[in-house]
């Protein structure tokens, strides 16, 4: 049957080709599931390159309900705890899944599942595949898996709006390829289609991580969680590439230590030291790029030679960037890497239009809070397709799907202020932020989005996010707020943040206009 032909009260339409959308169209089996991916199977996808694991408590020495109160304590106090336990419980279960279906996770000399250690966790529970090739080894093994299954069929085009009947209901997809439009309509639609990465100049995400998907929600009018919470990983290796390599954390949980062009150890005297939370080394490395100061991880003497066996993506990637990391440490800066934020979802991935569902980066569950606890992203994919799949099968098929007409057609500038966009989310929405230097980022994202940047639009929910919220908490750091308010999440829509965009901007206009005066 082809994709086109089949039955919209049958179809299922999963967008987005990593992790999430891969699991969750295989726990969907037999239902027809149509994969909608704007890259061939298996490429463009963040999880490919992910280089730590999949955190798991399956250690004798372990339990789930110590990987829970990781992840919360990572969390900055944000983290859902019935959320973290329900994940980290999931945990030992999924990794069995993955090993059924055929991927191959690194054993040790007794058959066992290898164990490592990362930054933030008590336990070594980080399970996995060809050393630092995680991402990669588990993709292959679902991407083999679902062109096995006969109910998976693969579209290789663009997500451009989601179709919704006269309630409001989602009921279908408008995609593009090779120029034209077309509708599928679906009884239901899943959003797996990552992060934001890549709205920024420096960053580890694939060149697509512009924040499509949470666009798509938001334009359905989708409640969108903590977009101001975005993760910087603080070893993006520093030599000039974009997207900029990753060297994994797991370096720094063998022992690499992090240090300044004099050899002086950069985390000396923070709590945690090389193992603190990504946030805290991150901008431990800002302030002291801020200072003057270059940054390396050090990997030289017996890490660094034996980094070919152990760790072989970072070496080839030190290898192609004339990098010895057993003679010389490696230069590295924090780069957006994951966005802890998201369309706002439940326990079993529904956010609150009926019809749409969110799995993933895209999605926020309540799993990472403010700062996600490193190798639980994978894990929140895997956790979250089941239950998706499940609650899918027991909702009613959306109606009126005959009557549903295609969206308003969004004015497009064609990707043209992107690298506008992703220098001005740099300097203005990074690492370390403030009022005025977020309302300069605010102003100018909001005239690139009147002029059809869909990166700008997505840029400036992020900003005004940030800009509401008045405190330091984990990915979310700002220099003219460093102590910590209530414990509060931000619940926003798109329509909010344009009404707080316009406000500023008024405001900017009055300010002027006095000053002329």
């Amino acid at each position: 049957m082809s994709i086109v032909s089949r039955s919209p009260a049958d179809r299922v339409i999963v967008v987005g080709a990593g992790v999430a959308g891969l699991a969750t169209a295989l726990r969907l089996v037999p239902r027809p599931v149509t994969l909608v991916t704007a890259s061939p199977l298996g490429d463009g996808t963040a999880t490919g390159w992910a280089q730590g694991g999949i955190a798991a408590a399956i250690g004798p020495d372990d339990a789930p309900v110590l990987h829970a109160a990781d992840t919360e304590a990572a969390g900055a106090g944000l983290t859902e705890p019935d959320v973290a336990l329900a994940v980290a419980g999931a945990a030992p279960g999924l990794i069995d899944w993955l090993v059924e279906i055929g991927v191959g996770f690194d054993r040790d000399a007794d058959g066992c599942l290898a164990l490592g250690l990362e930054a933030a966790h008590s336990r070594r529970r980080i399970v996995r595949g060809r050393g630092d090739s995680t991402g990669a080894t588990v993709l292959e093994g679902l991407v083999k898996a679902a062109r096995a299954t006969p109910s998976i069929e693969v579209l290789v085009a663009e997500a451009k709006a989601l179709m919704q009947d006269a309630n409001g209901a989602v009921c279908g997809l408008v995609c593009e390829s090779d120029g034209a439009s077309f509708r599928l309509p679906a009884r239901a639609v899943v959003l797996a289609t990552g992060g934001v990465g890549s709205l920024y100049a420096a960053t580890t995400n694939p060149r697509g991580a512009t924040g499509s998907g949470l666009l798509l929600a938001a334009r359905a009018g989708a409640t969108l969680r903590d977009l101001e919470f975005v993760q910087f990983h603080p070893t993006a290796i520093d030599a000039g590439a974009d997207p900029m390599p990753l060297a994994t954390e797991a370096l720094r949980g063998e022992g690499a230590a992090l240090i300044d062009g004099a050899g002086e150890r950069v985390m000396a005297g923070i709590r945690g030291g090389d193992l603190a939370p990504r946030d805290v080394v991150a901008r431990a490395i800002f302030q002291a790029r801020a200072s003057g100061r270059e940054v390396f991880l050090d990997t030289r003497g017996d890490l660094g030679r034996s980094m070919a066996r152990r760790f072989p993506t970072v070496a080839g990637l030190c290898a192609g960037l004339g990098i010895d990391p057993a003679a010389q440490p490696i230069p590295v800066r924090p780069a957006a890497h994951y966005h802890m934020g998201g369309v706002l979802v439940d326990a079993e991935g529904r956010t609150d239009v009926p019809g749409l569902w969110a799995c993933g980066e895209v999605a926020s569950t309540g799993l990472h809070g403010a700062n996600r606890l490193a190798s639980n992203s994978l894990l929140e994919a895997l956790a979250f397709s089941g239950p998706i799949a499940a609650s899918i099968e027991a909702a009613p098929p959306a109606s009126l799907i005959g009557e549903a007409t295609m969206p308003a057609r969004h004015r497009s500038d064609g990707g043209r202020a992107l690298p506008e966009v992703r220098a001005l989310m740099e300097r203005r929405v990074g690492v370390v932020r403030d009022a005025a230097g977020l309302r300069a980022a605010i102003l100018r994202l909001r005239a690139l989005a009147e002029t059809g940047s869909d990166a700008a639009l997505t840029g400036l929910m992020i900003a005004v996010c940030a800009l509401s919220r008045q405190e330091s908490r984990g990915g979310h750091w700002r220099n003219d707020f460093s102590g910590q308010a209530a414990r509060t999440h931000t619940l926003t829509t798109l329509a909010d943040c344009l009404r707080a965009a316009e406000r500023i901007a008024a405001d900017q206009t009055l300010a002027e206009s006095l000053t002329d005066a």
